[in-house]
């Protein structure tokens, strides 16, 4: 009799960069696995841990000294990561007006209707999954791609604030003019 046995593989920080001498840069398979890793720090932070800034594939953290950040360094390469919890951490309803210049271009993109676009934007939640860009700019992400569009080839001088944006995999609301 044979016994079938799977074993699955554990996920792990790829690599681990020095950032100066009190941070160092965990690189990541993708944007689960930043999620991942964020949700663990925050739950158990390392010995000697002072801040953690997530981005698209990397998770940065900064450590109180120079030997802290190497063992913090250290021990995300020991990590196995695991699946975070949801939690309720609030809904904040962000009311839109789906008239921009691009609608029709994103409708095009992604083979939708502009109903279909905007029906499918406001038929999902869309989580704030790290911030970056410029103050108070959150990269969401939702719960399909059906609206994964490329970024536009050329950037605009000035986008208004408030408007709402959509670029590869994520949407984002600009919170003040800037360019995009």
């Amino acid at each position: 009799m044979e016994t079938a046995m799977h074993t699955t593989t554990a996920k792990k920080v790829l690599s681990v960069r020095p950032v100066g001498t009190r941070a160092v840069l965990a690189e990541l398979d993708g944007l689960q696995d930043v999620l991942a890793l964020q949700d663990m720090l925050y739950k158990s932070p390392l010995p000697g841990q002072v801040d953690v800034l997530a981005a698209a594939e990397t998770v940065m953290v900064v450590g109180e000294s120079a030997a802290a950040t190497r063992a913090i360094g250290a021990r995300l390469l020991e990590l196995e990561l695991t699946v975070p919890e949801v939690t309720d951490s609030g809904l904040v309803v962000i009311d839109t007006v789906y008239d921009g210049d691009d609608l029709a271009d994103v409708a095009e993109l992604t083979g939708l209707s502009v109903d279909g676009v905007i029906a499918a934007h406001t038929g999902q939640v869309w989580t704030v999954a790290f911030a970056g860009f410029a103050p108070g700019f959150g990269y969401m992400v939702g719960e399909n791609e059906v609206l994964t569009v490329p970024r536009r080839s050329s950037p605009r001088t000035a986008v208004p604030a408030g408007s709402v944006a959509l670029g590869g995999q994520y949407s984002a609301v600009y919170p003040r003019r800037s360019p995009g």
